[in-house]
């Protein structure tokens, strides 16, 4: 048990470590957009603005479209009483209040929480996990998506998925900018080779931002489903449970949900996309299924 503490502590500090990382690009971007168009500070300045906006609409409006993308239903007692009653007790257990229930009328099994904290928050579920899991995996399901709601896991991805959105517009603003000439008249302004560097390792960190924000992306997504399977199984006292619901939800036929994407694909407790094979399933955002299982099982 000492063991797993030390887990959970560790991948903490390693996403403060991460949101770091993405302050520092975005950063650099907007020191660079800057030197094109005015000064590095204006750029600064426009970035970091640029940022608190879209953080503040992802914050206050990012649920509500995430649901709505998905097509969402919210799930009432009397619609399915037994769900609703095990939302309401594990939300007791966990010491937070009840998130609404939703569910995604969609056959591939797969869940999903978000929200901005535990006052604020909802779990959905989709129709073909209600059907295909028993009592203890459809508990130990719920319980992982109320540990994201613990851990305010949710309002942490969130941001980073705010923060990776940020930086691609950036990056890509900075090379169409450069393309359509415009450093030449910041070139007149400052002149001399120095600035020509400048603006070469601008361009060399506007190709790489992109990918580097979805390997944080991805990084940040695989710690965080780790530390909610090992607070789920503490919060139903029964690892197994969950391991069961992970290997129902690998061996499911259909492993697509049809509405996810590429945006919300890391909220899923397992990638909603890795039926598609490719691209998708080589950058998943979700460490090896096959792992967790494993891991919980020796607990």
């Amino acid at each position: 048990m000492a063991q797993l503490y030390d887990a959970i502590s560790h991948n903490k500090k390693n996403s403060v470590f991460l949101i770091i990382a993405f302050v520092i690009i975005v950063g650099l971007l907007s020191y660079f957009l800057g030197i094109l168009f005015a000064n590095a500070y204006i750029g600064l300045v426009f970035g970091f603005l640029f940022v608190i906006i879209m953080v503040l609409i992802g914050y206050y409006s990012g649920d509500s479209l995430i649901l709505s993308m998905h097509k969402a239903q919210e799930v009432k007692k009397a619609d399915d009483p037994y769900l609703v009653n095990t939302i309401e007790g594990l939300a007791m257990a966990a010491g937070i209040p009840t998130p609404r229930m939703y569910m995604i009328q969609e056959e591939s099994p797969n869940a999903f929480a978000t929200g901005r904290d535990p006052k604020h928050a909802s779990i959905t579920v989709t129709s073909g996990l209600r059907k295909s899991l028993n009592r203890q995996e459809l508990e130990g399901v719920i319980a992982h998506e109320m540990s994201h709601i613990k851990n305010f896991d949710i309002r942490y991805m969130m941001l980073v998925t705010v923060l990776a959105g940020v930086v691609v517009l950036l990056s890509d603003f900075i090379l169409r900018s450069f393309l359509w000439g415009g450093a030449r008249s910041g070139d007149r302004k400052n002149g001399g080779g120095v600035f020509l560097v400048l603006i070469l390792l601008g361009v060399a960190l506007a190709i790489l931002s992109p990918i580097i924000a979805q390997i944080i992306k991805f990084a940040a997504s695989r710690q965080r489903e780790y530390l909610a399977d090992a607070d789920g199984a503490l919060l139903t006292r029964n690892p197994q449970g969950l391991a069961n619901a992970l290997k129902k939800i690998r061996d499911a036929k259909d492993k697509v949900v049809d509405d996810a994407n590429k945006a919300t694909s890391h909220l899923f407790i397992e990638n909603p996309l890795r039926g598609l094979g490719g691209m998708n399933k080589l950058f998943s955002t979700h460490p090896d299924i096959n792992v967790r299982i494993q891991k919980l099982e020796s607990m």
